[in-house]
């Protein structure tokens, strides 16, 4: 079921001062060597602060909370739904944190936007699970997408997954292990022995009142 385009979503969308980015993939239809934009971090954020993204960011409320709490970091959501992204945005300007931005598009261009070597952490918060396998390339720890988040993390980076999908958890490291990274932390249910520092998405919140089960990793790019 698609989601009703919000009113005023243009509108909206212009006055939203931290969506720093929005591309769509009429980028392919480009050369090779047109297609890269990469971002300024100095421009960006007027500071050389470490790099932290969450893709698949939604309405915002993760990654705002560790934009509150950790304000010598600087944050990236990605989004690639529009009407959802003006939300994250919305909510993250009335907090009035200058250390986060938001891109509007996929995480399949990220290595035309994103600096190489240039991204601390990668957070992966619930992706859509793709349970059919005709659609497991779509799923965000694919190799294809493993290749391009190996291009923006520095050596020794990590990737932080939660999800509350069995199948994709069991799909996920498998493909980080043969992917070459190295998985540690990992926990089929976090909530057995919940880190004090968790910081809990809108879906992790529902989930948990069903009673369903959170699995979380961390995958290490080798250094």
């Amino acid at each position: 079921m698609r989601m009703r385009r919000k009113k005023n979503l243009g509108s909206r969308f212009s006055k939203c001062k931290l969506i720093a980015l929005a591309k769509s993939t009429d980028i392919y239809r480009l050369e090779e060597k047109d297609r890269y934009d990469l971002v300024d971090y100095k421009k960006l954020f007027n500071n050389d602060n470490p790099i932290e993204i969450e893709i698949g960011c939604g309405k915002g409320q993760f990654l705002i909370e560790h934009a509150k709490r950790r304000k010598d970091v600087n944050f990236i959501g990605v989004e690639i739904i529009d009407n959802v992204i003006v939300s994250a945005a919305e909510n993250a300007e009335k907090e009035n944190l200058t250390n986060i931005q938001f891109f509007n598009c996929g995480a399949e261009i990220l290595h035309y936007l994103i600096p190489p070597n240039s991204v601390d952490k990668i957070y992966l918060n619930f992706s859509c699970p793709y349970p059919k396998k005709q659609y497991e390339n779509h799923r965000l720890t694919y190799y294809h997408f493993l290749n391009i988040y190996k291009i923006i993390l520095k050596s020794g980076a990590k990737i932080l997954m939660k999800t509350d999908s069995d199948s994709l958890f069991e799909f996920s490291k498998q493909s980080f292990v043969e992917n070459g990274f190295t998985l540690t932390n990992v926990e089929e249910d976090l909530y057995k022995n919940l880190p004090i520092d968790n910081i809990a998405t809108e879906y992790e919140e529902k989930f948990v009142k069903e009673g369903k089960k959170i699995h979380a990793l961390t995958a290490h790019v080798k250094e």
